[in-house]
């Protein structure tokens, strides 16, 4: 109780310094009461995680000018600065705006979006995961939201980013196929799949399509290079959750660009904006607010025709 009545008392004062400066930054959820009532953590909107030397070495400076010389790298990719003076808050988010690491977001809104490195740096990565996160993040963070929403992305299954434990998570997949009349079923791919999805029989290699997460692991390390994949894809994910209770989200769609994955992310928050209540979180009500019904709408309207194998290729060569 006493904690809770001293946080009561640092919003009052919160409020009552910054509401005749900007009213809306009482209520932007970067501004987080410390366990010290006399003091604020400033969380930093940094898309992706990824920022600049220039920029850390600003964010340094000014943890020291207004924090307590410490900055906290958090678990979804952004940076808190702690022990800041909250008469001291208007000048500091100035300060951060303009080396472009501004005030970020913790409440009932679209959050930090995170991903890992993609293809611009990893080996295993099918998509380009850095570029769509700074797009979601440009078009739809601070956007106010009935609950809190976490966007995450994943260039490939091994879910470096844990994409499918946020409300709305994206997966860079990729299905594996064969040349029938190429392969000599030498067995590399299967020694190479973690999820003991292949398996040679009599030389030839056979898929458990239930196994398979589609990751393309297994296509890069094949010898003779007829093992390969379709073109990247996005599988779509919503209603994950980490904390007390982890939750993995439901499976929506797959799709074949990011340009559909834009499109689709937007109605999905407008879905939760119109839709989900602040009583629960999003994981909690997906079935109360017709998951089901919204998942038949979006895969009528993005369904897509299988465009691969090549048309030399038949269904029976597909691993």
């Amino acid at each position: 109780m006493f904690y809770l009545l001293e946080s009561i008392y640092l919003t009052t004062r919160v409020r009552t310094y910054i509401m005749d400066v900007d009213p809306r930054l009482y209520s932007r959820g970067g501004i987080i009461t410390e366990r010290d009532p006399e003091k604020c953590i400033i969380r930093l909107r940094i898309a992706a995680g990824m920022t600049t030397p220039e920029q850390l070495i600003g964010i340094g400076k000014i943890a020291r000018t207004y924090g307590d010389g410490r900055v906290h790298l958090t678990v979804r990719q952004t940076i808190e600065i702690p022990g800041v003076d909250p008469k001291r808050i208007v000048p500091m988010l100035t300060a951060l705006k303009d080396i472009g690491t501004p005030l970020g977001s913790e409440r009932q809104e679209i959050v930090n979006v995170t991903a890992c490195m993609g293809t611009d740096h990893c080996k295993y990565a099918n998509i380009d995961s850095l570029a769509l996160a700074k797009e979601i993040d440009t078009k739809f963070f601070g956007k106010e939201m009935p609950v809190k929403v976490r966007i995450a992305i994943s260039a490939c299954p091994n879910g470096c980013a844990s994409e499918r434990l946020n409300e709305i998570g994206i997966t860079g997949v990729r299905e594996p196929y064969r040349d029938h009349d190429a392969c000599t079923g030498c067995g590399t791919c299967e020694k190479y799949c973690r999820e003991k999805a292949i398996i040679i029989k009599r030389g030839i290699v056979d898929l458990d399509k239930a196994r398979c997460m589609e990751c393309g692991i297994c296509v890069l390390p094949c010898p003779f290079e007829v093992l390969k994949a379709s073109e990247p894809r996005y599988r779509i994910t919503i209603g994950g959750r980490r904390g007390r209770h982890p939750k993995i989200g439901r499976e929506l769609i797959t799709v074949s660009s990011p340009e559909k994955v834009m499109e689709i992310v937007g109605k999905i928050i407008r879905w939760i904006y119109e839709l989900a209540s602040s009583d629960q979180m999003l994981p909690e009500q997906l079935d109360e607010i017709g998951f089901d019904e919204f998942k038949r709408t979006i895969r009528e309207e993005y369904a897509e025709k299988r465009v691969w194998p090549p048309e030399n290729e038949v269904e029976s060569d597909l691993l």
